[in-house]
């Protein structure tokens, strides 16, 4: 599985692609100006740099995703889980339950997601 991991402004400005492709670039510069304070150098090299990462593409002129924000989250998700606790799920949650409780209803979750994947 290739590494696929953002800093903070790539995940911010993956998020502003991922809510409103598809996108015109021009007005995605527009965007990261007014609510980052870029200039549209800095948009096209972190875009370049989403692209070159094949997270998002940009077609005539046009910006949008080749995964989507679940799929990428999912795919972090799994390399945290193989990087921390050797790819065991059991253990990431014996971790994560050791200093907070799960709810009732995190626990009815979880149990809805297992009984549904022991479906398949």
């Amino acid at each position: 599985m290739n590494e696929m991991k953002l800093g903070v402004v790539e995940s911010h400005f993956a998020d502003i692609v991922w809510e409103r492709e598809p996108i015109a670039s021009g007005e995605l510069v527009e965007i990261c100006k007014n609510e980052l304070g870029w200039k549209k150098s800095t948009t096209y090299t972190v875009l370049k740099k989403l692209c070159e990462k094949g997270i998002l593409k940009n077609e005539e002129h046009t910006v949008s995703s080749i995964i989507s924000k679940e799929d990428f989250y999912a795919i972090q998700s799994e390399q945290f889980v193989e990087e921390n606790f050797k790819g065991t799920l059991p253990a990431f949650i014996a971790a994560f339950t050791r200093r907070k409780k799960l709810t009732a209803k995190e626990i009815a979750e979880i149990r809805r997601m297992i009984d549904e994947y022991e479906g398949d």
